[in-house]
């Protein structure tokens, strides 16, 4: 099978042109088939409150509800994805903008209301995302760029989390590829001191993590990250990567950020 790269990235990267620039040179130049999935930052609420649309969250999520839901898709499906693959199209890679509506590539379904009512959010399962539509645009040459905004094939978009999004499509093209997930934010990856960019945790196996977070070293947003990436592992993704956007160039090198290590089990 061909090596796929599926990169996920976020505010950090988006709200910032100079680190936007830079990181779009570095993926344009890694080697092989790519996708690239992204998040919003904070441009959704910058708008949303200059249009009088308080943000509200619970947990750290966003409660997208009707008019919440218009300004993301906005922002997320148009402005931000049409300049990133704008400023694809500059570097030289043939990138195409898609939300999950187009050409029916990601279907979502309508999170329950129970406890908490989130809205127009959108959850992903095994059967969400069309591998072979994202084949057929790959094998004609096209980069994906992969916005946060889903459907339920009956008309009514939804809103679903950018870092979900990568690792379900990671799954699903595994069956095709030899898919290796990169999530890039702003640290060098999981650190043992927070405040200490070379303390970087090379490697982490699966067994490791519940020692990590009792630690302490593995906590706050890191956890569901980290556990997606193990989930993802077990379903055929080949290596999750976490680490610094800026250092992307790294990642053909093999020394970028931490690696996620599936175990493996010796024949007795």
């Amino acid at each position: 099978m061909k090596p796929l790269t599926i990169i996920k990235i976020g505010g950090y990267i988006i709200d910032n042109s100079e680190h936007l620039h830079q990181f779009l040179l570095d993926f344009v130049s890694l080697p092989g088939d790519k996708i690239l999935v992204h998040g919003g930052g904070k441009i959704a609420t910058e708008l949303g409150e200059s249009l009088g649309v308080e943000a509200k969250m619970v947990d750290g999520r966003r409660i997208t509800d009707i008019e919440t839901l218009r300004i993301v898709t906005m922002v997320y499906a148009g402005l931000i994805n049409k300049n990133i693959v704008a400023q694809l199209q500059g570097k030289g890679s043939n990138a195409i903008g898609l939300t999950g509506a187009d050409g029916n590539i990601i279907k979502a379904k309508k999170r329950p209301v129970v406890p908490v009512d989130y809205g127009f959010v959108g959850d992903l399962d095994e059967n969400s995302v069309s591998s072979a539509m994202l084949d057929n645009l790959l094998k004609a040459g096209l980069v994906p760029v992969l916005c946060a905004i889903t459907h339920d094939g009956d008309t009514q978009l939804l809103n679903t989390n950018a870092d979900t999004i990568a690792s379900a499509v990671a799954v699903a093209m595994s069956a095709l590829y030899e898919t290796q997930l990169v999530y890039c934010f702003e640290k060098k990856g999981v650190l043992k001191d927070v405040n200490d960019d070379s303390t970087v945790v090379r490697e982490i196996r699966e067994e490791e993590f519940e020692l990590l977070k009792a630690d302490g070293i593995v906590a706050g947003g890191m956890i569901p990250k980290l556990h997606n990436a193990f989930e993802a592992i077990k379903k055929g993704v080949l290596a999750v990567y976490i680490g610094k956007a800026d250092e992307l160039s790294e990642l053909d090198k093999g020394v970028f950020g931490t690696k996620m290590v599936r175990i493996v089990m010796k024949k007795i």
